[in-house]
Parts: C-alpha cells; sequence; structure tokens
C-alpha cells in the first residue's frame, strides 16, 4: 500500500468512527432530554452534561468537516500540500494528523497569536 492509499484508509476509518461517535453523541442527548429531574441538583447534572455532550459533538464535527476535505483533497490530487506555504506536510505530521492543512512551521505561526493572547490574559 502507497502513503496516499494508507492516509486514505486511515481517514475513512476514522471518519466512520467519528460517525460512530456522533450518533452516540445524539442518543446520550436524548436520553438527558427525557430524564426526570427532581430536584435543582439534577437539573444541574443533566445540563452541565448536555453543554459537554455539545461540545465534544461540535469537536468530531469539525474533526469530520477536515477528514472529507482532506478526503476531497487526495481525489484531486491537493493531499499533503500547506494551505499557508505551499510546501509538503511531512510524512510524520501526517502520520499524527492525517486531516492536517498546515505544515507544522505554518501551524507554529498560526497557533502563536492564540498563545499570545490566553498568556496575556492572565497579565
Amino acid at each position: 500500500m502507497n502513503e496516499l492509499e494508507f492516509f486514505k484508509e486511515t481517514l475513512k476509518d476514522r471518519k466512520i468512527q467519528i460517525l460512530k461517535n456522533i450518533g452516540g453523541l445524539q442518543n446520550e442527548l436524548e436520553e438527558l432530554s427525557r430524564c426526570e429531574l427532581n430536584d435543582e441538583g439534577d437539573y444541574v447534572s443533566i445540563s452541565n452534561n448536555a453543554m459537554i455532550e455539545s461540545a465534544i459533538g461540535l469537536q468530531q464535527q469539525e474533526e469530520l468537516n477536515a477528514i472529507d476535505r482532506a478526503l476531497a483533497k487526495i481525489a484531486s490530487g491537493e493531499y499533503g500540500t500547506c494551505e499557508m506555504c505551499g510546501d509538503d506536510i511531512g510524512f510524520q505530521r501526517l502520520k499524527v494528523k492525517p486531516h492536517a492543512i498546515y505544515c507544522i512551521h505554518c501551524r507554529e505561526i498560526i497557533d502563536k497569536p492564540t498563545k499570545q493572547k490566553r498568556g496575556n490574559a492572565s497579565l
């Protein structure tokens, strides 16, 4: 199996897993909405669980969108190219994150303002 086929299969497998996860999250949210609330503690607990489940679902949906984009790039022959600088995204980076759209150097540039904002917020 060549590298491209390896990544294509990896992405498809992850997509299947995410779809299962999202389906499970939707079932859990439906169950939470049917729970009988006996007191404020139950309400707070259910609300917190629902917020956590929703956040996880959003993160999973974002990853699913990135995977679909990566699969489309494989089909068009554009997979593995950094969207910022146009250089190849390294094999090791793609192995860790097969739906990466930036090489490691550009990812660091993009992350730097976010890290600086967090650091300044604590001052």
